[in-house]
């Protein structure tokens, strides 16, 4: 009887060993199913729990201590939440594969169509059509590739500037690129924010220099400001160089920044652009792209501030 009972107990310490390295990958967590297939009984999960050992995320994954879950966990539990099939998807994919400088308190899981959703505090199992096996990342916590879910993560965000944000960071982070985007993007047909998207993946791409100063043009006309010169010759120590929308008569230069100017082979040329038209006593206004996406209002009405500086009057 001794011995059956110290085997007994040696297969338990076993199993809970296997099931502890099993959820030192997972950020400290499994799931049930997890559990019971390493050989624990439903009973003994219910022990741990009483006993104070182990505590519940959500309803379906466990983890192996009572402190604070962290992240990995949280993420791997939200995967469980949502099944075999479930990804993290959006802004939490995101999250999971790098992206820095970005805060969410919602865990973000797509499962496909005809699963029944799970609700939590701090969960997200959306249903979508698009669901599809092959945008999984191939390693680490079960979630959508970088693209998938940088326009998943600009569908599903509140605001437009969310939404622009969260395409931009990817690229300039170096988590993905601005042609994976548009591939990712062309999986999109309709969506309400179909035509903010392509005009942010356009921007990143670079290809749209004077895409952006016919906006400020077309924008000057819309809130009767004066029509800039655009694109003006002037010369530096460098040589020639060109201003890419310019205010002559009101000493008024307004530079737009696509996602080039934020690389490092471009600051150093752009700051001693910059200086040269400021020595030659102009004002000098910075407008990213992006900005004319999502701050359009905020920007403008420093171009009239700067405009009137100069000299300039309103005819009205």
């Amino acid at each position: 009887m001794d011995e059956r009972r110290r085997r007994s107990r040696d297969e338990r310490e076993r199993t809970l060993e296997g099931v502890a390295a099993l959820a030192a990958k997972q950020g400290g967590v499994v799931s049930r199913a997890q559990a019971y297939a390493a050989g624990m009984t439903r009973g003994e999960v219910r022990a741990q729990l009483r006993a104070r050992r182990w505590q519940r995320v959500w309803s379906r994954a466990l983890c192996l201590h009572t402190g604070p879950v962290s992240e990995l966990g949280r993420h791997w539990a939200a995967v469980f939440e949502g099944g075999d099939r479930a990804m993290l998807d959006g802004e939490s994919s995101l999250v999971a594969s790098g992206l820095t400088g970005y805060d969410t308190t919602v865990h973000r899981v797509s499962v496909p169509r005809g699963v029944k959703p799970l609700r939590g505090a701090g969960l997200d199992v959306r249903r979508t059509r698009r669901w599809s096996a092959d945008d999984r990342a191939p390693s680490g916590v079960p979630r959508t590739r970088v693209p998938v879910a940088a326009v998943r993560a600009a569908m599903w965000a509140c605001t437009d500037r969310q939404a622009a944000l969260l395409l931009t960071m990817p690229v300039q982070q170096g988590l993905t690129t601005a042609d994976h985007l548009g591939c990712a993007l062309l999986a999109v047909r309709r969506d309400r924010r179909r035509g903010l998207m392509h005009d942010v993946v356009n921007d990143l791409l670079g290809g749209v220099r004077s895409l952006g100063e016919f906006d400020v043009a077309r924008e000057c006309r819309r809130r009767g400001l004066p029509e800039p010169d655009r694109q003006v010759v002037r010369r530096g120590r460098g040589g020639r160089y060109y201003l890419d929308v310019c205010w002559d008569a009101f000493h008024l230069v307004v530079e737009i920044d696509g996602i080039h100017h934020s690389w490092a082979t471009s600051v150093v040329p752009d700051a001693l652009r910059q200086n040269e038209v400021v020595l030659r006593d102009a004002r000098v206004l910075r407008l990213p792209l992006l900005g004319l996406r999502v701050a359009a209002d905020d920007f403008f009405d420093q171009v009239e501030r700067g405009l009137r500086a100069g000299g300039w009057v309103d005819a009205a």
